[in-house]
């Protein structure tokens, strides 16, 4: 779906509702708040919900004007000074974290020393910069553009590290008979656990959760009625690596591990 009008009690709610049943994240859409509803009196009578608009934005070029991917360099270089961190940006390829391309249509990586503050636990703090650029460059250019922003490469590590975690669980599961759960993810990482097993003729993906809470489940297809042993996490299963960030960093590791019950039916991202 590409419109949803949602309601729940607070505004946050109400985005955060209409998130999961699209399957998106707040950088893939256009959100309105349609009422911000208002808290009731003796009882709550009176009350009313929140509601909001949400809009999968869908209205980015194919090809990007050579002034758009100008005006996207600039304003990120621009947001670096601001936030008085020492580095270069260089235009790049990365996969659109959109799945509505193969590639995105304006990527970057910064370069530079000791990015490993620009980046943030799990990349979040690189994500809302690439949130906040998007928004700005959409305001200059009145088109939504699903701009990619990385550095150090550590998104490239990232997604290779994913298939990775993707591909050996999915061989624990096999073998033990017995669903396994990723930790959290955001919507675009999952989409890569997905992905990579789609075609797996043992394994199957859903995704459980609300949120931020949001994880993959790996459920094999012939589950064991009693599964083998006792998985204590398989070696490595962290998939930690060491990056250009002169530190370790962590990868996803393996959540709660199930057992013995059925297969629930499969689910969106």
């Amino acid at each position: 779906m590409d419109v949803l009008e949602v309601s729940a009690k607070t505004v946050d709610e109400a985005v955060e509702k209409a998130l999961q049943e699209m399957d998106a994240s707040r950088d893939e859409v256009k959100i309105t708040v349609l009422s911000e509803g208002k808290s009731g009196g003796i009882f709550g009578f009176g009350a009313e919900d929140a509601r909001v608009r949400v809009e999968r934005i869908t209205d980015a070029p194919a090809v990007p004007t050579a002034d758009m991917t100008a005006v996207s360099a600039e304003t990120l270089q621009k947001l670096l000074q601001l936030l008085e961190i020492d580095g270069t940006v260089e235009t790049a390829s990365y996969p659109d974290e959109s799945a509505e391309r193969p590639t995105a249509p304006i990527a970057f990586n910064i370069t530079g020393d000791d990015l490993g503050i620009l980046i943030g636990r799990r990349g979040q703090t690189l994500s809302a910069l690439q949130y906040m650029l998007r928004l700005i460059v959409g305001h200059q250019t009145k088109t939504w553009v699903p701009i990619v922003v990385d550095a150090e490469g550590y998104k490239a590590r990232r997604h290779d590290a994913l298939k990775e975690l993707a591909l050996r669980m999915a061989d624990h599961v096999k073998t033990r008979g017995a669903p396994f759960t990723l930790e959290p993810m955001p919507a675009y990482e999952r989409r890569v656990v997905h992905i990579t097993l789609a075609d797996n003729p043992a394994v199957y993906t859903e995704s459980i959760g609300e949120g931020e809470s949001r994880k993959v489940v790996i459920h094999p297809k012939n589950p064991s009625p009693t599964p083998r042993g006792g998985l204590q996490g398989p070696p490595d299963h962290t998939g930690s690596m060491r990056g250009g960030f002169g530190g370790r960093r962590n990868y996803p590791q393996g959540g709660q591990q199930g057992g013995g019950y059925q297969p629930r039916k499969q689910q969106p991202y």
